[in-house]
């Protein structure tokens, strides 16, 4: 690895490592992305609604830290593309319910093929079971530090968030 100056190997700081990888991750995402049309915002809205199905708008908000208002107009962009469902809610006609589409579903999984593609490529020197690895241990760190996945064990939380062990569950 080539040694980076602002990081001292004597003491362990993960933080410049980390920013180093994601902006690397994210140069070569958003690239991709752009191909699909989408944004990173688009791609977090449609995989929290594939994961956790259908939502009120509202709390669909609350999820990606959005102000209502903003969802609003993500919500538009996915719905004009024909990737998410947006329903009045039967007990209150003022909500609406947003569910991803069967078109939704289908480019969220080419897009991650694809950016699997991406790190992989980017963690190159890692093998397989390094990256799972890693991926293991930044969920865990991300969700203990957001408080929601404390107290899961590593593998619960890959099973989880992993785009293949999602599909792999769905079709069971």
């Amino acid at each position: 690895m080539v040694e980076l100056p602002i990081v001292s190997t004597g003491r362990h700081l993960s933080g410049p490592l980390i920013d180093h990888l994601a902006r690397r991750l994210r140069t070569e995402s958003e690239a991709e992305l752009e191909r699909f049309g989408l944004r990173a915002r688009h791609l977090i809205a449609l995989t929290l609604l594939r994961g956790l199905g259908a939502r009120p708008q509202a709390e669909l908000a609350q999820l990606l830290s959005i102000d209502p208002t903003n969802v609003v107009g993500l919500l538009n962009e996915l719905e004009s593309d024909g990737l998410v469902e947006r329903h009045r809610s039967p007990e209150d006609r003022r909500r609406h319910t947003v569910a991803l589409t069967q078109a939704g579903r289908e480019k969220l999984d080419a897009v991650e093929d694809v950016l699997i593609t991406v790190e992989r490529r980017v963690l190159s020197s890692l093998d397989d079971y390094q990256r799972g690895t890693l991926h293991a241990l930044l969920q865990r760190a991300v969700g203990e530090a957001d408080g929601q996945w404390a107290g899961h064990p590593a593998e619960d939380v890959v099973r989880l968030t992993d785009p293949a062990a999602v599909r792999a569950d769905a079709r069971r």
